[in-house]
């Protein structure tokens, strides 16, 4: 760094609100020495243990003293995420970003994160709510008496106690309904004479993610859990005669992760994992009898309804009152219905040609957080599939592993946690239903929940692979349960990967986690490449094809075919739209270009067809030039969450790296079409494996690291494990547990 630029950034660190444009160096013993651990409100001395990458691990003599030790960690790790988590579920961005984010909170409030709360509240059993109310005394506690994140003077934010109604918006936040994108680059197209004939190719696509556009749809994609992979395989197919378990969830790439590991034990829990901020149970880890992971159902957790032919007292009105940063506040209206909030009152909503209200699962009062902390306790399969019996966003295919027993034990299975809609099927003219017709009304009369949603135990082949893939891929007895699944290539690719050998080791089965092979991809390059050794006169661009020809789909980072390929698609997708299109879109995205872009291309009069292949080879020529490989373009950045801050944002990236994967590979990495130098938004951001003959065989990593405060030296300590294929083991035994988490700290009683 320049030695100016570097006195400039030491000066204004001196500045209130200006700490953390230039963090100073915090060691890990310094960030411990600050955690708030005296006089506080337990019935017992609290014991954490840390190791080196501050992963905490607590035992506590009463489960209300563990909730308050996990909520003091969340906050002391964690505040400033918690804070803008709340924000953000609450509609309070204005609070930071000023009128700018005003309509952005509009929208969020209209979509109503918050609103089944009270209900979910009133209906809990009285152990949760005790360890609710002890977690959020302790966070709390962390936020309102330790140390002020240096984040808060920079965006305005003021230290402020958080309420149980803000933890469960942050939950419903991460439960949001992936359709919701899917539908919001589908409505301004709706009414158009195109829309039947692109609706048909969606639904026979499936869809999956498409890249979006605006500041609302990017934040529910990088906050909500839209993706994951998660496998199991049975002890007759591994080498320790013991089932192995290994997940690793899709989020947005932003720092701090949006998992932090901890692990526990208290009378009634003892249990590893990774858990969300702000919340209080584990969202997936392991217990000494169960290891447990979860991939989004990509489920329609909701409806859109047309309330055009509603009488006028079917609608109330509701005010909000949206406080902006350095200006008045702003009042905003919208209409709720019967049938969800009209969301079209929103006017960052995309126009739809109708009032349109949503009826999301989320707006009922399920009960995900009793759900998950009777989970974390199962000893079972069995047991564990009970525990989802009122589950209900996001919903979840979730998969379970047990450690063999004398008695039996060893299993492993799957199950469908999610509340629906008793839907007889799906219309075919769209997804907006008449509210005023009973038919589409009638199947938010009976929900359906896991208790009776499919399951699958222990399966013939001792292989269970879920990746968001339809549920007719492992049951036939699915109801109608969503739109839109990611593509095939990634669960075939994990299953091919477990079934290359008859049994497999811990270590096969996280490597799994790091393929970046895509068999579809090699199957339409070489169609591609077909098609242009077909035109008159021979191929285009002899150079840039050489480079593509023999790729087996490997998106490893030093692939230049991958490379190529992904250059190519983007100067042909366009190309093909009936007006030149956009890059972006529903048809840009991979389920589109796996059904239709060879048929496509086929499809299209052969003079048609020969300018499109020669005009994308000859604009993607000189922008393969500039890189070698795959991984010079496409690049995983290591950046707090204010890297989207304007002429700002680039002090706080940490680093850029090279990386592989795509968007359908085992190792995630997702990406809008590729024109050039692009950043990873959206993938695998953690990962865990379990192997259950043994308590201590766990392991965890996160890309970036455990610890949220800017300057921590556990703040990205991960990135290069994460690069390397290296894990951190988080055990259950106790005596493992002191001998590697050798840091103490003790929660001393006020008494």
């Amino acid at each position: 760094m320049p030695r100016p630029l570097a006195l400039v950034l030491a000066i204004l660190a001196l500045l209130p609100g200006c700490a953390a444009l230039a963090p100073r160096p915090v060691a890990v013993e310094r960030r411990l020495a600050t955690l708030p651990a005296e006089r506080l409100p337990l019935l017992a001395p609290v014991t954490i243990r840390w190791n080196a990458h501050l992963v905490p691990w607590i035992e506590a003599e009463d489960d209300g003293d563990l909730a308050f030790a996990l909520g003091l960690v969340h906050g002391h790790l964690r505040g400033a995420q918690v804070a803008l988590l709340r924000q953000v579920a609450r509609g309070r961005l204005a609070e930071i970003a000023g009128p700018l984010a005003t309509d952005i909170d509009h929208a969020l409030r209209v979509l109503g994160f918050g609103r089944a709360a009270p209900a979910i509240i009133a209906a809990w059993p009285p152990e949760t709510r005790a360890f609710m109310e002890r977690f959020r005394d302790g966070l709390n506690h962390a936020l309102l008496n330790g140390p002020r994140p240096p984040e808060f003077g920079l965006l305005g934010l003021r230290r402020e106690a958080v309420t149980l109604e803000d933890l469960l918006a942050i939950g419903r936040l991460a439960g949001t309904d992936v359709n919701w994108l899917s539908w919001f680059s589908l409505l301004p197209q709706r009414g158009r004479p195109e829309f039947p004939a692109l609706w048909a190719r969606v639904l026979q696509a499936g869809q999956g993610q498409v890249p979006v556009e605006g500041t609302l749809a990017a934040l529910l994609t990088g906050l909500s859990r839209a993706g994951s992979n998660t496998v199991a395989v049975s002890g007759a197919r591994s080498t320790t005669g013991a089932p192995i378990l290994a997940n690793d969830p899709h989020l947005g790439m932003n720092l701090p992760n949006l998992w932090l590991v901890a692990g526990m034990r208290s009378p009634s829990f003892h249990a590893v994992g990774a858990m969300v901020p702000g919340l209080p149970f584990l969202g997936f880890g392991r217990n000494p009898d169960l290891a447990w992971g979860g991939t989004n159902m990509r489920a329609a957790s909701s409806d859109l309804f047309d309330v055009s032919r509603l009488p006028p007292e079917a609608f109330r009105e509701e005010e909000a009152e949206i406080r902006q940063r350095l200006w008045f506040s702003a009042t905003r209206r919208h209409r709720v219905t019967e049938h969800g909030p009209v969301i079209t009152d929103a006017r960052i909503v995309p126009p739809a040609g109708a009032p349109l209200a949503l009826r999301w699962i989320g707006h009922e009062p399920t009960d995900e957080i009793t759900a998950l902390l009777r989970a974390a306790r199962a000893r079972s399969g069995p047991e564990f599939r009970a525990a989802f019996a009122r589950f209900g966003v996001s919903a979840q295919n979730m998969v379970w592993a047990e450690r063999p027993r004398s008695g039996g034990g060893g299993g492993i299975g799957r199950l469908m946690a999610a509340t629906l809609p008793d839907r007889p099927g799906f219309q075919a003219s769209g997804p907006v239903l008449d509210a005023a017709n009973p038919a589409h009304t009638a199947p938010w009369r009976n929900l359906r929940d896991a208790r009776t949603l499919p399951f699958l135990d222990n399966p013939p082949d001792g292989v269970i692979a879920s990746s968001n893939e339809p549920p007719h891929l492992w049951t036939s007895g699915a109801p109608p349960v969503g739109y839109f699944f990611s593509d095939a290539d990634r669960n075939e690719r994990l299953r091919q990967l477990l079934a290359a050998r008859p049994r497999v080791t811990p270590e096969e089965v996280a490597a799994v986690q790091r393929d970046t092979r895509s068999t579809r991809a090699a199957g339409i390059a070489a169609g591609l490449l077909a098609r242009f050794d077909a035109l008159p006169g021979g191929p285009p661009e002899p150079a840039l094809l050489s480079r593509l020809r023999g790729w087996d789909g490997d998106y490893r980072a030093e692939s230049a075919g991958a490379l190529v390929f992904e250059l190519l698609l983007a100067q042909l997708l366009p190309r093909m739209t009936p007006e030149g299109g956009s890059a972006r879109g529903p048809e840009t995205g991979w389920n589109f270009i796996t059904t239709f872009l060879l048929r496509d291309l086929d499809a299209l009069p052969p003079e048609r067809r020969a300018g499109i292949l020669r005009e994308a080879a000859a604009a993607a020529a000189p922008i393969a030039a500039r890189f070698a490989d795959w991984g010079e373009a496409h690049r995983l950045r290591a950046a707090h969450w204010l890297v989207n801050l304007p002429v700002l944002g680039r002090r706080f990236v940490l680093g850029d790296f090279p990386s592989g994967g795509s968007r359908e590979t085992p190792m995630k990495t997702g990406h809008a079409p590729v024109t050039g130098r692009h950043e990873v938004t959206f993938g695998s951001m953690a990962r865990h494996v379990s192997e259950m003959s043994d308590p201590d065989a766990n392991w965890f990593v996160l890309w970036g690291g455990q610890d949220g405060w800017l300057g921590s030296a556990a703040f990205a300590d991960q990135v290069p494990l994460w690069r390397e294929g290296r894990m951190i083991r988080v055990p259950l035994r106790p005596e493992t547990v002191a001998a590697e988490f050798p840091a103490l700290t003790r929660l001393t009683p006020a008494r």
